[in-house]
């Protein structure tokens, strides 16, 4: 069993900058990729970002490239996502995902296991 807890989330301002942390425990039987997707209120989960295994394979949604750096430490079994210069369109519920493979997707039913959740408000 494989469990995930993001943290991080918090209110900040148009502008500000925030880091999310994700948490793999449990065991993993082979290598896989991190994903963190995101959800508004009356919308379907969106990609945001994901990272191969080898961390070598990133790639962003295009409304977050250039603002948002994803990461990943296979040592200590995390993943965090550092958020620059955050606008209120970024509001949301943002989750962590692991993909069993060593290739990235922006694919949610493609992922694995989730994490709870962690919320980020971005206003004024």
């Amino acid at each position: 069993q494989v469990q995930l807890v993001e943290s991080g989330g918090g209110l900040v301002q148009p502008g500000d900058s925030l880091r999310l942390s994700c948490a793999v425990s449990g065991r993993t039987f082979s290598s896989y990729a991190m994903g963190w997707f995101r959800q508004a209120p009356g919308k379907e989960r969106e990609f945001v970002a994901t990272i191969s295994w080898s961390g070598g394979n990133l790639y962003y949604a295009e409304s977050v490239k250039g603002r948002f750096t994803i990461s990943r430490d296979n040592v200590k079994n995390t993943s965090s996502l550092q958020m620059n210069s955050l606008k209120p369109e970024d509001t949301a519920v943002y989750y962590c995902a692991v993909k069993y493979g060593r290739s990235w997707s922006t694919t949610p039913h493609e992922y694995d296991y989730w994490g709870q959740g962690t919320q980020v408000t971005v206003s004024s």
